[in-house]
């Protein structure tokens, strides 16, 4: 069981970043999917939870607006879109697969290994 994640970097205040994660050893399908944050001296944090048939997404009330969570079941892949970023988004952002349903404190199954992103000026 693995899931991996891509698409983390530095960016200016403003700017988007796309994140993937790619599950290998399970089917996505069986899964909600969540991403996680966990800031330097900070404990990890839900950002957002996709149900397994895509119809629900939920967020943390700090990214509403800004990031979207999606997801393609043939291609077991998971993304979020991240646009506006502030430099307060800055963490490791970890994709999971969620035991449904996603609720603010998602009962994870498995956890990705993680993907830095950096906002800064």
């Amino acid at each position: 069981v693995q899931l991996v994640e891509s698409g983390g970097g530095l960016v200016r205040p403003g700017e988007s970043l796309r994140l993937s994660c790619v599950a290998s050893g399970f089917n996505l399908g069986d899964y909600a999917m969540g991403w996680f944050r966990q800031a330097p001296e900070k404990e990890r944090e839900q950002v957002a939870c996709i149900s397994v048939s895509g119809r629900t997404t939920h967020y943390t009330d700090s990214v509403k607006g800004r990031f979207t969570i999606s997801r393609d079941n043939f291609k077991n892949r998971v993304h979020l879109q991240m646009n506006t970023l502030k430099p307060e988004d800055t963490a490791v952002y970890y994709c999971a697969a969620v035991i449904e349903p996603c609720t603010d404190y998602s009962e994870v199954d498995h956890w990705g290994i993680g993907t830095l992103v950096t906002v800064s000026s």
